[in-house]
């Protein structure tokens, strides 16, 4: 490339080589070990994907649809989370396999606008995801410290300086601090949901497919809701560029299977994990709020209830409150790595741009303020009509996958790249047709919104 220039020239400069050099090749993993030491050693891509699946874009989508149909959508979480759980795995298995990333493999098999257009749809992706995490940190920091929401937005913004710290602290410990954090959230939410007595039969009716979510158009556009929180478009680029992190000989067919075998384990139980967080977040909306007035289940809702007799019952107290803003805010941070992450990759594989990673966070938190400051001075802080926006961005991002599917199970389906590697045809297929059904379901999502007689 004859654009080439030196990676720490500059506040900007051109990419070249793997992305996210600074973590490619770094994390050293034992090759004759047992099962559950090399385990051990190939955890923590996973985490920083799940991560994406139980944001509070996650929060508000599933607690809606517990409140506004009580069970039935939880189908629509197990399917979604056995979706992220295949494309997670073709992710990481394209990045340990070619040693590049989806957006670098995207980019050489298109032109230059194409590159520019898919750039933008990712972008505007990740900024739907930072959407949630603005929200749902400036309603944790009212529920917690009585900080006003607007004044609440403007502190997300710095957020960067909690990624400079993690990121000289190396990335094998953020992604232990990550993996933490995710259980902290598990474990309150579990401890909520015993509280909240929800029907554990009719729970397990909400797991079987019911017809009726695709003739409802108000269920069929929260359940796209619920697909766009749980199969993240940014995670399919971040994982396979992460999951070159560890140190794999590259050249040696046994060394990248194990990579790939147990790149998939750590990817699906973290995924297990954020399955299970988002069955409890429907469970405590169904369980509290269906019937009552409460139709979206909102943060602070659900906050007063954990502290109203009425609602929890004897063991109703603010410390359970506390504890659900605690973790709505760890929720809303924890975001804050993968998000810049994922931008990075994006932008070096597509345009062949890179950012210091600071400069990228301040540029994108900044783009992603501007909408949610608007809804707040435009409904003067009313935190619902700002919870809206939230679920609409989960919409968008459902909306902007199937530009990230399709090239995915393209290219790790392909001989020529993949080699022994590549998709067998079940899974190749099986990959298209989910592709091709949430395209058509996103299509009649818009069609039905503009002619809601249809």
């Amino acid at each position: 490339m004859s654009d080439k220039k030196d990676k720490h020239e500059g506040l900007i400069h051109y990419a070249n080589g793997p992305s996210l050099e600074e973590i490619n090749n770094t994390v050293e993993v034992p090759t004759n070990a047992g099962f559950f030491k090399t385990l051990l050693a190939y955890s923590g891509p996973g985490a920083l994907v799940a991560v994406g699946y139980m944001d509070p874009g996650n929060w508000v989508t599933s607690i809606a649809g517990g409140a506004q149909f009580k069970y039935k959508l939880l189908t629509v979480i197990l399917i979604s989370s056995l979706i992220a759980m295949l494309l997670q795995y073709m992710s990481a298995k394209l990045g340990i396999v070619t040693g590049k990333d989806l957006a670098q493999l995207t980019r050489e098999n298109t032109s230059k606008a194409g590159g520019i257009f898919l750039w933008i749809i990712t972008e505007l992706a990740i900024m739907a995801t930072d959407i949630a995490e603005i929200i749902g940190s400036a309603i944790a920091l009212k529920l917690l410290f009585n900080i006003p929401v607007l004044l609440g937005i403007i502190i997300t913004a710095f957020d960067v300086l909690l990624l400079l710290v993690l990121m000289k602290l190396g990335f094998r410990k953020i992604e232990a601090i990550v993996a933490a954090l995710i259980l902290v959230i598990l474990v309150v939410f579990l401890y909520e949901v015993i509280l909240a007595q929800p029907n554990l039969g009719e729970m397990v009716v909400g797991f079987i497919p019911d017809p009726v979510i695709l003739q409802n158009q108000s269920m069929l556009y929260l359940s796209l809701g619920i697909v766009g929180a749980t199969v993240m478009p940014h995670n399919l680029y971040l994982h396979s560029s992460i999951s070159q992190a560890r140190k794999y000989d590259k050249n040696d067919p046994k060394s990248i299977h194990q990579a790939v075998r147990f790149s998939t384990w750590d990817s699906n139980i973290q995924l297990t994990l954020a399955f299970i967080v988002n069955t409890l977040l429907l469970l405590l909306g169904a369980a509290l709020f269906y019937g009552t007035k409460s139709d979206l289940g909102r943060f602070v809702d659900l906050y007063n209830a954990l502290q109203d007799p009425k609602v929890a019952g004897a063991v109703a107290s603010p410390v359970l409150s506390t504890l659900f803003a605690v973790a709505l805010l760890a929720s809303g941070q924890n975001s804050t790595i993968t998000g810049t992450l994922s931008g990075q990759i994006v932008m070096e594989g597509f345009i062949h741009m890179k950012m210091k990673l600071w400069a990228r966070r301040v540029i994108t938190r900044l783009l992603s303020i501007i909408p949610v400051i608007a809804f707040a001075v435009i409904y003067h802080g009313n935190e619902a009509k700002i919870e809206q926006l939230l679920t609409l961005s989960q919409v968008f991002l459902s909306i902007a996958l199937p530009f990230s599917i399709f090239p995915l199970i393209k290219y790790s389906s392909d001989k020529g790249l993949m080699g022994e590697f590549k998709n067998n045809k079940i899974i190749k297929y099986l990959g298209y047709f989910i592709a091709v059904i949430l395209t058509i379901l996103n299509l009649w999502l818009i069609y039905t919104t503009f002619n809601p007689t249809a």
